[in-house]
């Protein structure tokens, strides 16, 4: 019996459904906890807006590289983690500057905006679960997830601590450790991007 592709054209579809709604959820939240951040004065909670930024566009990337060749799924992985990189950087020049000229961040819009983050985010993991043995493009957008439910935990306790301890230090805190948690994924989706342009094996074992 030929090969119709039927198997495979329904793969794509529900990897395509699966990114669309993880999409539309991330780039909602990062709208929310963007605002969120910048009325409560939060570099945790902006960390965690910028973090979810990057999820949405690697969700997007993704939807384009459905049905694509592996160099192009390589590809769009290697502009994921740029992307991821940049907003990292980003994000620890954020709390540089705000240590230097000082803030007041609303403990109250950390942990009520971060704990619906982290409802958003666990849903979305569960919805993506079936992708993080997939490609190298797919596997990012996993990875991806996996650092936001990090980060809206780390902000939900650093609110705590900011409400208890009546300082901003703990946003200080989880702002740079957000920010060097997103850099470190990033570097690990370009290596991992890298491997796949060679050839070589992927640390789940494919090639």
């Amino acid at each position: 019996m030929s090969d119709c592709g039927c198997h495979h054209e329904a793969k794509n579809a529900q990897e395509r459904k699966i990114l669309m709604i993880a999409l539309a959820l991330n780039a909602t939240m990062a709208v929310v906890g963007g605002i969120a951040g910048w009325i409560g004065q939060s570099t945790g909670l902006l960390a965690d807006a910028l973090d979810m930024l990057s999820d949405a566009t690697a969700y997007a990337i993704g939807l384009v590289a459905i049905g694509r060749t592996a160099s192009f799924k390589a590809n769009a992985a290697t502009l994921s983690g740029i992307a991821l990189l940049l907003l990292g950087l980003g994000v620890l020049f954020e709390v540089g500057r705000r240590v230097v000229y000082g803030a007041e961040p609303a403990s109250g819009w950390m942990i009520g905006t971060a704990a619906v983050s982290l409802i958003v985010n666990m849903s979305v993991l569960r919805m993506l679960a079936p992708l993080k043995s997939g490609e190298v493009h797919l596997r990012a957008t996993w990875i991806f997830t996996r650092a936001d439910i990090v980060a809206n935990v780390g902000v939900i306790v650093a609110g705590m601590l900011v409400f208890w301890l009546r300082s901003p230090i703990p946003d200080y805190v989880i702002g740079t450790l957000i920010g060097l948690y997103v850099v470190k994924e990033a570097v690990s989706i370009l290596v991992e991007a890298r491997r796949a342009r060679r050839g070589g094996p992927t640390p789940n074992g494919s090639s």
